[in-house]
């Protein structure tokens, strides 16, 4: 959650000197920094460990930040960073140092444009949330930021339109007053008294808290902005029932203004292809689907038709042997469920009739069938055809269906399976 700060190992457990100085919780914007590194590892990556950094690592919902470390002679990237167990920041590298060495003297500097967006995605979450429980006392146990949207998760049964709206007017409220956000530190013990939107579950006695004048008080080890206008803007997108509540998606600032611009170019083009506005696009995909669905009932209808007349075509050249009609027949281009229905139409066209059909493509498949009443076993016969061949089929006493690798031994199968019903 975004509520609580960075658990590390309880103070006195471990030396405050091997702890990494993390910059970055008294100034969000700092984006260059110097340090010394204190060690190197290579398993199960390339890594460094300094004294002090200003790179964030992944933490209460927050991703890492990437960057650049550097001498005068050796340059490295900072593809992730995390939070190790003993209280120290882990810079995970591109490539294992050549020259730097535990005591070297190195320049940082973090993407700034990838942590102005942290920011935005982060303060915006503490307005977001702070804005669900001030209007309908929905309290947030979970954020998560993602590189494309971000999430919380609230503890609430039910969700309406109506509210995901208010707490969206709400937050981009606050976030035109541009009201400051500022940072400080205190104990769990006047915490406690300050009214703090949630007292995370912490071992650390001190807390660091994010304050947005006037309206939302929250632990917090993240980076944030300094004032709420730095937000840009909060734009919800999605709304889904989960396990412990319901969750809302959402984006700000420069992601939100590049997402309008997307979903605004894709509403445009889609608007172009029925030659009609962007806010008609709901009713001409409507419409669409409608048509779809029609077409689609009389392609179904047409089939049924088709297959009809072809099972009683394939009937009338048949000669009856033995009180039986046995139709042997090969089709390409033909799927699985139109062989299956010319199948049932073939059987149901007279209590006589033994169907052995069978496809080509796009999957080598067959189908036997016959008339209710007859004697026969098609599950069985398929089973042993299918056992023959090395192919895997199965199914009813009237029915089954089987397929092939290949469409090779189509024939053979066919032939074994017309003499097994003669034998």
């Amino acid at each position: 959650m975004s509520a609580s700060v960075p658990i590390c190992v309880p103070c006195g457990e471990i030396d405050s000197q091997a702890m990494t100085d993390r910059l970055y919780y008294h100034d969000s914007f700092l984006y260059n920094f110097e340090a010394e590194v204190r060690e190197i590892a290579n398993s199960p990556r390339p890594a460094l460990f300094l004294d002090r950094t200003v790179f964030y690592p992944t933490s209460g919902g927050q991703i890492f930040d990437t960057g650049l470390i550097e001498t005068e002679n050796e340059k490295l990237t900072v593809t992730e960073v995390a939070d190790a167990e003993d209280g120290r920041i882990i810079h995970y590298l591109e490539a294992l140092p050549k020259e730097i060495k535990p005591g070297t003297r190195i320049r940082g500097q973090i993407d700034r444009t990838r942590r102005r967006d942290h920011m935005q995605q982060h303060t915006g979450q503490h307005v977001l949330s702070a804005a669900f429980v001030r209007l309908f006392n929905m309290p947030t146990v979970s954020f998560h930021m993602g590189d494309d949207y971000c999430s919380i998760d609230l503890d609430t049964p039910s969700m309406s339109k109506d509210q995901i709206e208010a707490a969206e007017r709400l937050a981009n409220e606050i976030i035109l007053e541009n009201r400051p956000v500022s940072i400080r530190f205190v104990t769990r013990d006047e915490a406690g008294k300050l009214g703090l939107r949630k007292i995370p579950p912490a071992e650390r006695d001190e807390l660091r808290l994010i304050d947005i004048h006037d309206f939302d008080l929250s632990a917090c080890g993240g980076t944030h902005v300094n004032q709420t206008g730095q937000i840009g803007c909060i734009l919800l997108r999605k709304t889904e029932k989960v396990r412990q509540g319901w969750r809302v998606e959402f984006i700000a600032g420069q992601r939100a203004v590049a997402t309008a611009r997307r979903d605004y170019s894709t509403l445009t083009e889609a608007a172009g292809l029925s030659s009609s506005h962007i806010y008609d696009v709901p009713q001409q995909v409507r419409k669409s689907l409608e048509e779809i669905r029609s077409l689609r009932k009389q392609r179904e209808q047409a089939q049924e038709e088709l297959t009809e007349a072809q099972a009683i075509a394939l009937l009338s050249e048949i000669q009856e042997i033995n009180g039986r009609k046995l139709v042997i027949r090969t089709f390409a281009d033909r799927d699985m469920n139109s062989l299956k229905l010319l199948a049932q139409r073939l059987t149901r066209q007279g209590p006589n009739v033994v169907a052995l059909l069978a496809t080509t493509s796009p999957q080598p498949s067959l189908v036997f069938a016959q008339s209710p009443g007859l004697q026969h076993d098609m599950g069985a016969l398929m089973k042993e055809t299918m056992s023959k061949f090395g192919g895997r089929g199965g199914g009813s006493k009237d029915m089954a269906q089987g397929g092939l690798s290949s469409a090779e031994p189509i024939q053979s199968a066919l032939t074994q399976a017309s003499m097994a019903l003669v034998a």
